[in-house]
């Protein structure tokens, strides 16, 4: 079960990169501000998210959802964030992921947002969530990073 110790170690030792918190003092969905890392082209961007948590956490990865509109090859049209660790534990139906790359318990809110921010700055164009920018980080690095440009700016005027 979801505990409290999380948000308070969070609060205790803040980590680079992003902050999280209760949203509507509900211990299973989290509100997420990531900062747009530096030297990517998402740097100056402010990232809202969600972290809905299942029940039976720990043992099942909690949904991230951005709410801030965002264009990479790891997060859907709808803000959906699909990386290895927030994928359901055990073996990978198709190939594309260890199970050791996929949720364990022991991961943390800050080991996931430590991986979304990592994601950020290094995108797995190999099993992309959204094609189109997937694509576009291939083959038109300016069109992406044009779009991406773009979702920063919005990110700054929606920041509050």
């Amino acid at each position: 079960m979801l505990n409290f110790n999380l948000l308070t170690e969070l609060q205790r030792k803040p980590t680079e990169g992003f902050s999280a918190g209760l949203q509507d003092d509900d211990i299973f969905k989290w509100a997420v501000m990531i900062i747009g890392p530096p030297d990517t082209p998402f740097e100056g961007g402010f990232f809202k998210a969600h972290l809905d948590f299942p029940r039976d956490y720990p043992q099942r990865p909690p949904v991230m959802q951005f709410q801030t509109k965002i264009y990479h090859p790891n997060v859907d049209k709808d803000g959906k964030v699909c990386i290895s660790i927030l994928h359901e534990p055990g073996e990978d139906k198709f190939g594309y992921e260890k199970s050791s790359e996929r949720w364990r318990p022991i991961h943390t809110v800050e080991t996931i947002l430590l991986s979304v921010i990592s994601m950020l700055a290094d995108p797995n164009d190999e099993s992309p969530a959204n094609i189109d920018a997937a694509k576009d980080w291939r083959e038109n690095k300016e069109k992406f990073k044009r779009l991406v440009a773009q979702c920063v700016r919005e990110s700054q005027t929606s920041y509050d």
